[in-house]
């Protein structure tokens, strides 16, 4: 049976390719998305589905939303600002729409419930990825201290200064709120799994991992990285890495990630859970920024390593991807080294603004890099 799905934040580089996704399995598809001008220049972007309904309009509009959710059946909540670095100075701006705006949705859908709410989180709620100590205790609860000095670590360490070894990190894992960007998906998951079954509503949440592919915004430099690093070698600078690279992140393909939303909103046994959704496979942000130059013909230009780190930075985190295998059947198939040659392809035909040594300039005046 076809169901009508409104996705808010659905002009997005997730939003559309979820749109496709679910139109594809025969739905109808609604879109609300206000446009942002540091994401979409105020233009709707390209790859936006002709068959889906357009309404232009932001989240926190209670009018708008009331008229977005007649006739719907789901909803996938995507609107969000997305961005650790600029949550930690735009902090009304990212609670106002990332957490009022889930509020206002939500407070719509009391008068207005659908059976089922998937709602956007992030790795990002974990802070540190699990480790263990190299005696094999697992810690949960890991964090570093600032700046090593000139021959430390900037690995979390255990009691006797030895460096932790990160591990695979699964849903049961203690959240450990490290920025403004993670509170508010934080706040998101659980006002959709608190309030959702409290109407007689299904409530669902993903926990996504790096998403990359074609179609992210190439002139937002709070972006994912890999979108960050491909602006910069698109003008022919080195991708700027903080740290000193080594730090490691589970990057999947945005097909995997729609195909991961089609199947929560359809699977019975979805209802109530936190699922990850990665790829299940760590990399190193210098191996991916190094990767992706060669991807785009342009290997002399090296990823560049700041030395510094960002506030609200965590050292390694990436993906035990087993629940959502096991629960909706999901397992990312896109090849990584395929899926950074279409990525490059893409690029090539784009123009982009280079705004990270603005974006850096501006969180080191706030005395967010260290």
């Amino acid at each position: 049976m076809a169901d009508t799905i409104l996705i808010t934040g659905g002009a997005g580089f997730i939003g559309r390719r979820v749109a496709q996704a679910v139109l594809a399995r025969g739905h109808r598809v609604r879109i609300l998305d206000s446009l942002i001008d540091q994401v979409h220049g105020g233009a709707p972007p390209e790859g936006l589905a002709a068959e889906a309904e357009f309404v232009t309009a932001d989240v926190r509009d209670e009018a708008a939303v009331k008229r977005a959710l007649a006739g719907v059946d789901k909803v996938v909540h995507l609107a969000a600002e997305v961005g650790v670095g600029q949550s930690m100075y735009a902090v009304d701006r990212y609670v106002s729409v990332n957490d009022l705006g889930t509020a206002i949705l939500f407070q719509q859908l009391i008068d207005a419930r659908v059976r089922r709410v998937v709602v956007a989180s992030s790795m990002s709620i974990y802070g540190e990825g699990l480790y263990r100590t190299v005696d094999g205790s697992v810690v949960e609860d890991a964090h570093r201290t600032g700046r090593p000095a000139a021959a430390g670590s900037w690995d979390p360490l255990d009691r006797d200064g030895r460096p932790l070894v990160p591990l695979p990190t699964p849903e049961w894992k203690r959240p450990s709120l490290a920025s403004v960007y993670a509170l508010t998906k934080y706040v998101q998951e659980r006002l959709t799994l608190t309030l959702a079954p409290a109407y007689g509503m299904e409530g669902v949440a993903l926990r996504l991992f790096n998403v990359y592919g074609p179609g992210q915004a190439l002139s937002n430099p709070y972006t994912g990285v890999l979108a960050i690093f491909a602006s910069r070698l698109l003008n022919g600078e080195r991708p700027l890495v903080f740290e000193d690279g080594l730090q490691r992140r589970d990057f999947v393909h945005v097909d995997d990630v729609a195909e991961a939303f089609a199947l929560a909103l359809e699977s019975p046994s979805a209802p109530g859970h936190v699922f990850n959704v990665g790829s299940g496979r760590d990399r190193s942000i210098l191996e991916i920024g190094t990767a992706l130059a060669a991807a785009m013909g342009r290997p002399e230009l090296t990823p560049e390593t700041v030395g510094k780190a960002r506030i609200g930075d965590i050292r390694h985190c990436f993906c035990d991807g087993r629940l959502a295998q096991e629960m909706l059947g999901f397992q990312a198939r896109r090849d990584f080294g395929e899926g950074l040659a279409d990525l490059a392809d893409w690029v090539a035909g784009q123009t982009a603004q280079d705004r990270v040594a603005e974006a850096k300039a501006e969180l080191e005046k706030r005395g967010l890099v260290a």
